[in-house]
């Protein structure tokens, strides 16, 4: 499942590539995903609508657009909207440029063109006011675009939900998430606090509680506790300062490394150039099982912990 880089790395794209463009149309084929709406009372919300920017809680994206179209102006669903997905396991948002889908310039990888990116199963037909709109062109809806939005999603498990803005943060799983790990909030006597709180608990499985600190997740932990030289079973309460202080330093560290290497494609997970990510190129413990440890030369070993696999440095960690 995504986590935070690359929830993050998605945002930073979408913010460049989307940002202004305005919905004019909207096709699925797993209805299912949609989880309030139909799909064309939901096509018929966004329609008209401009994006207005994208942003990220946790794992969750959030796309807001604009009040709609001043025919509707009189609609009670004319103020503005925010779409928020769920990218799941295997989900992954592609931007593309009309015309430039079916040509690539001279020595640019078509990434569009590889397996993991042809599970599409919702598009989103936008016009960019930037891009001349070469011919009147159409989709679905008989409107013209130059530009779409796509969600590829292989076990088709993404979520998709469409709300008025300020109704979204009110939904059940937004309000119980904690805090984000790379927010403002979420700095050291904020973490204090929450260890404070938590004594008894195994510090690899608070690290993936998002409903304590939301965006860290399986590979994360792996790679921040190792950088702390934790083991993951240790108790909360067992900690000393100082080892407190590493782990919270290196949540920070490792969360922007990541973001930096554009996010990790462990498995599917791709960018909205359809690319991979960087950080499994770097990674010092996860999915590194059987191989030397870089700092110790110990093997390194895979353990169980909540039911998830989390791997360690018995050399480096203790």
């Amino acid at each position: 499942m995504p986590e935070l880089p690359e929830v993050q790395t998605i945002i930073n794209d979408l913010n460049k590539k989307i940002k202004g463009d305005t919905v004019v149309g909207f096709w699925s084929d797993w209805g299912k995903a949609i989880k309030n709406k139909s799909v064309s009372v939901f096509t018929k919300e966004i329609t008209g609508r401009k994006i207005l920017g994208a942003r990220r809680i946790g794992k969750n994206i959030f796309i807001d657009l604009s009040g709609g179209p001043a025919r509707n102006a009189s609609r009670s669903d004319a103020g503005g909207k925010t779409l928020y997905i769920h990218l799941k396991m295997t989900g992954h948002l592609l931007v593309k440029k009309k015309e430039v889908r079916s040509k690539k310039k001279a020595g640019e990888r078509d990434y569009s063109s590889e397996r993991v990116n042809q599970y599409i199963h919702h598009i989103w037909y936008l016009t960019d006011p930037n891009l001349r709109m070469k011919s009147k062109s159409t989709n679905a809806t008989n409107k013209k675009f130059n530009k779409t939005l796509e969600f590829s999603d292989l076990r088709k498990f993404g979520k998709i939900v469409l709300d008025d803005t300020e109704k979204i943060s009110n939904l059940k799983e937004i309000k119980s998430l904690g805090v984000d790990a790379m927010s403002k909030e979420f700095n050291f006597k904020k973490f204090r606090e929450i260890l404070f709180k938590k004594p008894n608990a195994k510090i690899g499985i608070l690290l993936m509680d998002q409903n304590i600190i939301s965006g860290i997740g399986n590979i994360y932990r792996s790679e921040i506790l190792y950088e702390s030289g934790i083991l993951p079973e240790r108790k909360v309460g067992e900690l000393s300062s100082k080892e407190i202080k590493n782990i919270f330093v290196n949540i920070k560290k490792v969360l922007e490394k990541a973001i930096k290497y554009r996010g990790t494609s462990d498995s599917d997970y791709r960018d909205t150039d359809g690319a991979p990510g960087g950080f499994q190129k770097i990674m010092k413990v996860y999915n590194q099982e059987k191989r030397k440890c870089q700092k110790c030369g110990t093997i390194i070993t895979r353990k169980t912990l909540g039911q998830r696999s989390v791997f360690v440095c018995l050399g480096c960690q203790k």
